[in-house]
């Protein structure tokens, strides 16, 4: 999202002390000694200072939160990460406010199992009550008993609110009703109502919900019990029944004092929560068939961790590697736990996978280094065509930052090769603030280029690239739910054009593909440093009928360049500097 003069033209619309809970740990498995090759890595072990464990005994857990708040309530671009993970039982008196890079879950199998009678709070004060930075900061797998009935998260992009029950309402705007420009709900029940207010756009996704309040340019949901009906553009609802296929993101919880990780199973047209009828279907794994990576350690030894057999948890922190973390054998599970990040160093890719099935990537971030790479992450091999129907992989919770943190670059963020890869929940994000910006200074030409066929993504936020944000070359692709906004910082009309055609489109599908379709999608553009820019479209597709979209915008904020058209020569151009939405409901 913007700086905050774009948000000006909107209007309206540590160590861990005793007290402090203590580290949670597995059962090591023994290292075997080898003649021919290092000592095998151990499974399990300590999760680390930055993972914060708390059970309803532990005295100053009030204390322990504000401290970490008070680190990471400004501190976007710092280096903190923290997890704090509360055990089975009954919290009373806690208000929970997270910052930058900080995750609170609970442990038990189902959020009913981990109750907190407070808040788990996310407000705008740091910024002057505007809500649109508040990114990186999660909460999962509890039960909550609002104080007043109503808990407040006031989040923007990269900020995942999923397998949550809330025994009262959500208000998802700041204290204030300011700016706030979010956001995702997943695998959650809110008994109460689900009050938007000033959001501007927000995904939610299998969830049960009393009512929902409004909405302002694009709500969208599937799956969602209790969702308002279909009436974009007015009201802006998008609502399918169901969720065409889904698999909830892994998650730890604990088996008694026995940690593992949870692996919901495949729904295929699902609706509603997982949890909702006693244990939730799925598998498990020990904590000790995971190698618990800390920061400081190689990507050789991710690696080697890896070629052992091992699952991957990478434990709060920043991750430099130089040379990518390859994930070869099927049904490996990487899970990052309180935003640990990958920073590819001397321009590596930072993750691959394999032509395989079941992969399960959740929960990291991803931050360009300072030499370009060619791709930051890539599902599957180049031309690859095996069915993964059965068994996709999914990229659940994974973030992608160039620039903002200092300089960085990258040619794509994201690449999927794989065919039926599920992309649920990823914020593709060239940095429009921050340090190390500019036109080229962060050059990225390419979000999310998807190549494999059959790929659904549900929750894709992408925003700012050089040029294509989302480049969909694969065969019967779908998407549900799109938030963009075009690049700020084009210098003229010149630095954005493409071939005869005004800027590059937001959503472009490769000019071969016969069987497309989109539902809720929206781009915005604010061209800042030269308004008078024009955008041809959002949208960019070849125009045939099994090509299809439902309920797209556009909107000019501020009035800071315009679009001609919403899709290819679709749709009405936006004008003035009202910021109002260019809408075409059914394409073709």
């Amino acid at each position: 999202m913007s700086s905050v003069p774009r948000r000006t033209v909107l209007g309206a619309a540590a160590a861990v002390s005793a007290l402090a809970g203590l580290p949670a740990t597995a059962s090591a498995a023994p290292a075997t000694p080898s003649a021919n090759k290092p000592l095998a890595l151990p499974g399990g072990g300590d999760l680390g200072p930055n993972v914060i464990v708390f059970d309803p005994s532990t005295a100053g857990i009030q204390a322990k939160l504000d401290q970490i708040f008070a680190q990471q309530e400004t501190a976007q671009f710092g280096t903190g990460r923290y997890a704090f993970f509360f055990k089975p039982g009954t919290y009373s008196g806690l208000n929970a406010q997270l910052g930058f890079y900080t995750s609170i879950a609970g442990l038990g199998l189902s959020p009913d199992d981990t109750t907190i009678n407070g808040d788990v709070t996310v407000d705008a004060g740091w910024f002057n009550g505007n809500a649109t930075q508040n990114f990186w900061r999660s909460a999962e797998n509890l039960a909550l008993v609002p104080v007043s009935g109503t808990n407040r998260w006031a989040v923007a992009q990269a900020a995942p609110f999923r397998r949550m029950h809330v025994r009262g309402s959500l208000n998802l705007a700041p204290n204030g009703y300011g700016w706030a420009s979010g956001g995702y709900i997943a695998d959650s029940r809110i008994d109460g109502q689900v009050q938007p207010y000033s959001q501007q756009q927000w995904y939610t996704r299998d969830s049960v919900i009393g009512s929902w309040l409004n909405g302002v340019w694009n709500m969208v949901f599937s799956g969602v019990q209790g969702a308002p009906a279909q009436g974009f553009p007015n009201p802006v609802y998008t609502t399918l029944g169901t969720t065409p296929v889904s698999r909830e993101k892994p998650f730890l919880y604990l088996n008694g004092t026995e940690y593992r990780v949870f692996l919901p199973e495949k729904r295929t047209n699902a609706s509603g929560v997982t949890w909702g009828n006693g244990t939730p279907r799925g598998t498990s794994l020990s904590l000790s068939q995971f190698y618990v990576a800390k920061p400081g350690v190689t990507a050789a030894t991710l690696n080697q961790a890896l070629t052992q057999g091992l699952h991957l948890l990478l434990t709060p922190g920043i991750y430099h590697l130089d040379q990518p973390i390859q994930v070869n054998r099927a049904n490996t599970v990487v899970l990052g736990l309180g935003y640990a990040t990958l920073v590819p160093d001397n321009g590596v890719t930072a993750l691959k996978t394999a032509d395989v099935d079941g992969v399960r990537l959740a929960g990291f971030l991803i931050d360009a280094g300072t030499v370009n790479s060619n791709t930051l992450l890539e599902v599957g091999p180049s031309g690859t065509t095996t069915d993964h129907s059965a068994n996709p992989t999914t990229v659940q919770d994974v973030f992608v930052r160039i620039g903002g943190a200092g300089a960085g670059k990258a040619t794509t963020s994201m690449v999927i090769n794989n065919r039926h890869t599920i992309v649920d929940h990823t914020w593709l994000w060239r940095a429009d603030h921050g340090t190390g910006i500019g036109w080229d200074t962060n050059r990225a030409d390419y979000g999310l280029v998807v190549n494999g066929a059959d790929v659904l993504a549900t929750g894709l936020f992408v925003e700012h690239f050089n040029k294509y944000d989302v480049q969909w070359n694969g065969e019967r692709g779908r998407t549900i739910f799109f938030q963009n906004e075009k690049a700020y910082d084009a210098p003229n009309q010149a630095a954005i054009q493409n071939g005869s055609i005004k800027g590059y489109a937001a959503y472009k599908v490769g000019d071969n593909v016969t069987v497309h379709e989109g539902w809720g999608l929206g781009s915005y553009c604010y061209y800042n440093v030269a308004p008078t820019i024009v955008q041809h479209n959002g949208f960019a597709a070849p125009n045939r009928s099994g090509v299809k979209f439902h309920d797209l915008l556009v909107v000019s904020l501020g009035g800071q360049g315009q679009y001609e058209h919403v899709i290819n020569e679709t749709g009405a151009a936006t004008s003035g500097t009202s910021t109002i939405p260019s809408t075409v409901v059914s394409y073709p």
